[in-house]
């Protein structure tokens, strides 16, 4: 990857301006000579992505799935659905709340709402004002009911419209997933303010898949406030939705929490807040004890910021005891993160990050795919089979091919 891009130049950012929804393909000409890819949409997507910005569900759940496709027409016309519903909800925050340069910065204003709810505080970075906030943890801490209870929180009354995006492993041997976990928010699914969609990982690494970033977007577009991705939860190398989110949370059941546990890198070292879950009945002190042991072993870890410290919490996602606590320690540290300008610094790094995650991935298809490769690919992996070729050799001999054949041989 590094010798396809290393010529490529310097990146520049463009800069945000309304753009309109262009029903059609091709390239388009502008002012100043040339030309360059405009994002444009199909008569269909162009449908969905009108539903999607009304906040209908049915479009937002059929745009989801577009994206989702491996098709590679799907991912092109889910790539320009993506592009215009980032663009018109960013035109709609610059029409609404900037009429001068100085009121373009990205330090919001002061809090004034109190703790059990947040001030929607729209910025560049963030034009819908929404909260995204990552729940991970071993299975059994009880993640799905943790959920529910929150939503059903958040969406009473209507104080808030909330969207859960439920991660499921995927089987390794057959590709299939259960994708039970909207199953267990039963209670969350039927209110009017929710959506709950689950996905499968289908072999993407890091406890997401390769396409909820988009999903993200999909469901702020959708008028969706608050955001919460469940991640599958297999142990401590599942940190990639650190990389989509603006808080990450480490939902533990009691008993789990011995001071070693909190000192080993990974989920636990990342997260912003960490849960002790169950605490209720016989598990009450435990759950206490758990506490104690998780604040103990923070303290031999070094903050990701400055502006905040990781806490740790217990509550009942059963009997919904310390739901409403948790929930003011997530809004402290949304105001905290949003008074010192780092959370639109981190969701400027994250699209970043994604946009080489998805380059990288892209590479290796579009390399699958090139008739060069795949003549030279058998005779490679047999070499490298026998211990003739080493890994590393057979791999600079296929990018060779596939460079050398051109890039857009395919």
């Amino acid at each position: 990857l590094c010798r396809l891009v290393s010529g490529c130049g310097a990146w520049r950012p463009v800069c945000a301006r309304p753009v309109p929804i262009i029903v059609g393909r091709g390239m388009s000409s502008h002012k100043g000579g040339g030309s360059r890819p405009i994002p444009t949409l199909t008569a269909h997507t162009a449908k969905l992505a009108e539903g999607v910005l009304k906040g209908d569900r049915t479009s937002l759940s059929r745009s989801i799935t577009l994206v989702e496709s491996s098709r590679r027409d799907h991912q092109h016309d889910a790539g320009a659905l993506i592009s215009h519903v980032m663009n018109n909800v960013k035109h709609k925050y610059l029409e609404s709340h900037v009429s001068s340069p100085e009121q373009s910065s990205n330090t919001p204003t002061t809090p004034t709402t109190p703790p059990s709810s947040y001030k929607h505080r729209h910025t560049l970075n963030n034009p819908t004002g929404s909260f995204r906030i990552g729940i991970s943890g071993p299975p059994g801490a009880g993640k799905s009911t943790f959920i529910e209870s929150l939503g059903c929180y958040l969406t009473e009354n209507g104080k808030h419209r909330v969207a859960v995006l439920a991660v499921d492993p995927s089987s390794l041997r057959t590709g299939g997933s259960i994708m039970g976990d909207k199953t267990r928010m039963t209670e969350l699914t039927r209110s009017p303010y929710s959506y709950v969609r689950p996905s499968a990982t289908r072999g993407t690494l890091g406890g997401i898949t390769r396409t909820t970033s988009d999903a993200i977007i999909l469901c702020e577009g959708a008028g969706y406030d608050v955001i919460i991705v469940e991640t599958v939860g297999v142990g401590q190398s599942e940190v990639s939705v650190e990389d989509m989110v603006d808080m990450l949370v480490l939902v533990v059941p009691p008993a789990g929490g011995d001071e070693l546990q909190g000192i080993k890198k990974g989920i636990v070292e990342l997260a912003d807040m960490i849960v002790v879950n169950k605490a209720d009945g016989p598990l009450l002190p435990v759950a206490k004890l758990a506490m104690t042991e998780y604040k103990s072993a923070l303290k031999l870890l070094h903050p990701k910021t400055s502006c905040w410290e990781p806490t740790v919490v217990t509550c009942s996602a059963l009997t919904h005891h310390g739901v409403q606590q948790v929930w003011s320690e997530f809004v402290r540290y949304k105001d905290a993160m949003e008074l010192s300008g780092e959370m639109g610094t981190r969701r400027g790094s994250q699209r970043d990050q994604w946009m080489w995650r998805i380059l990288q991935e892209e590479v290796v298809a579009r390399m699958l795919a090139h008739k060069g490769v795949l003549a030279a690919l058998p005779g490679a992996q047999s070499r490298v089979h026998e211990g003739v070729l080493s890994p590393g050799a057979a791999a600079d001999m296929l990018l060779d091919v596939y460079m050398t054949g051109g890039i857009n041989n395919e």
